[in-house]
């Protein structure tokens, strides 16, 4: 069984960074697909970037040339830099195993693994 399990959150000033990590636990074959996702208090959960098995990457609009994936073994870091309050949310890692990102990365029903997630507060 998969399990993930998100690190790292905390709270910065507006234009400040954070490293998120997630820690990949089971088996993990060589084609999945591994998420960020984000909830901010009263929004819908949205996507935040995604990885391959083959390392390539997407990211959303909203953080594209801020926020960056690196993977490294079991653990899939989130780093974030110049953080806007808009950033504050909690943030979710997800996996998918056996298929790739495809289209539908940006959906969480299409990941069958959670963390539970870890609180980001950027304060401007």
């Amino acid at each position: 069984e998969v399990e993930v399990a998100e690190s790292g959150g905390g709270s910065v000033q507006s234009g400040g960074s954070l490293k998120l990590a997630c820690f990949a636990s089971g088996y993990i074959p060589s084609t999945y697909c591994m998420a960020w996702f984000r909830q901010a208090p009263g929004k819908e959960r949205e996507e935040v970037a995604a990885i391959n098995g083959d390392g390539s990457t997407t990211y959303a609009d909203s953080v594209k040339g801020r926020f960056s994936l690196e993977k490294v073994k079991y653990y899939l870091y989130l780093h974030m830099n110049n953080l806007e309050s808009e950033d504050t949310a909690m943030y979710y890692c997800a996996a998918r195993v056996y298929d790739s990102c495809s289209d539908s990365w940006n959906f969480a029903w299409y990941f069958g693994h959670w963390g539970q997630g870890t609180q980001v507060t950027v304060s401007s």
